[in-house]
């Protein structure tokens, strides 16, 4: 990284006896090659690119405004709530469990919206990577993920021990995607 660069971070903490330097650059935050979402336009173009925002701790709440505020609920309809609450639940698991800090870009297509969160954590636990059973009522965690899963037309992950990109879809309503067309849906809504 160049020492002019303005998109790292930089901070002192103190470890036992020690202070660690940590710094942080936003600029590799993204969704490792060939694990985009399908239906995502090519590279994020700037044609379907809604949001494109680097957050932390302090911005949950914050991010979610926006992304409600970039996307249109005479669009979604009422799957707009679900998809917004998806997001927030990823958003959350990044700054609990993946280092504090993420990046967020959320991109629209013809009859799709995808939202791909990317961290620099130590990546999912393997009993967290497959689509999830209905938590038990007193269970610690687990229901982000299955709440996303429940509420997102799909969704993809891409883990491992330098980061974790999770990609949310929804269906604009009344749009055929091309899962539908090869699944064999006709009827339009």
């Amino acid at each position: 990284m160049s020492q002019g660069s303005t998109t790292a971070t930089e901070a002192v903490h103190s470890v036992g006896c020690s202070a660690v330097e940590e710094t942080v650059d936003h600029e590799v935050l993204r969704p490792a090659p060939g694990r985009e979402p399908s239906g995502a336009p090519s590279a994020y173009g700037e044609t379907g690119r809604l949001l494109d925002r680097v957050f932390g701790r302090n911005d949950i709440t914050v991010l979610r405004h926006e992304v409600l505020q970039h996307l249109d609920r005479r669009l979604l309809g009422d799957r707009l709530d679900g998809f917004v609450l998806a997001v927030n639940e990823v958003i959350t698991n990044v700054v609990l469990h993946a280092g504090g800090s993420g990046r967020l870009v959320l991109t629209r297509t013809a009859d799709t919206v995808w939202c791909t969160v990317t961290d620099s954590g130590p990546g999912i636990p393997e009993r967290f990577r497959r689509p999830p059973a209905v938590p038990a009522a007193f269970e610690d965690g687990g229901r982000g993920i299955w709440l996303a899963y429940q509420l997102c037309d799909e969704v993809t992950m891409a883990t491992g021990p330098i980061g974790t990109t999770i990609g949310l879809r929804v269906d604009l309503p009344g749009r055929h995607t091309s899962s539908d067309l090869v699944n064999g849906a006709t009827s339009g809504t």
